[in-house]
């Protein structure tokens, strides 16, 4: 008895081989090949949306300045004008923001402002996406408020 114990004690604690272990490292690489492009597209994609939500939020809050003040602020101006009363401007009822500053786009650059717009547009407020550049496609593309 005291042998058949002995031996059901070792094979409890043998362990696991290295083609055990090769079989699961090469199964988790799958899995990983698999899902990890799908993740990263969907980070690509809240970056994406959270800019869209972001620029209507800041539209809005222009238009709630220029309710009060009666013009957009100039480009000089820029979006602090929403945080920080410009030069002269007694009607200003602000801040317009709940934070201290203005925010950034979700690629920590400062948004774009350009009064007058393009096409007809009061003003254009953009991110320029995940490059930086001008132009671009998928989520390097530039993300406005027009549409």
């Amino acid at each position: 008895m005291s042998t058949q114990s002995s031996r059901k004690t070792k094979r409890d604690q043998r362990g696991f081989t290295l083609i055990e272990l090769l079989v699961v490292l090469a199964i988790l690489g799958l899995l990983i090949g698999l899902v990890g492009p799908r993740v990263v597209d969907y980070f690509g994609r809240a970056k994406t949306e959270t800019t869209k939500l972001q620029i209507e939020n800041l539209a809005t809050t222009l238009e709630l300045l220029r309710l009060d003040v009666g013009r957009y602020p100039s480009e000089t101006e820029g979006l602090t004008a929403l945080v920080a009363r410009p030069a002269g401007n007694a009607r200003w009822n602000g801040p317009y923001l709940k934070s201290a500053s203005v925010p950034r786009d979700p690629w920590d650059r400062p948004y774009q402002y350009r009064v007058p717009g393009r096409d007809g547009r009061p003003f254009d407020l953009y991110s320029l996406g995940a490059d930086g550049v001008d132009g671009g496609e998928g989520e390097n593309r530039d993300i406005g408020n027009w549409r």
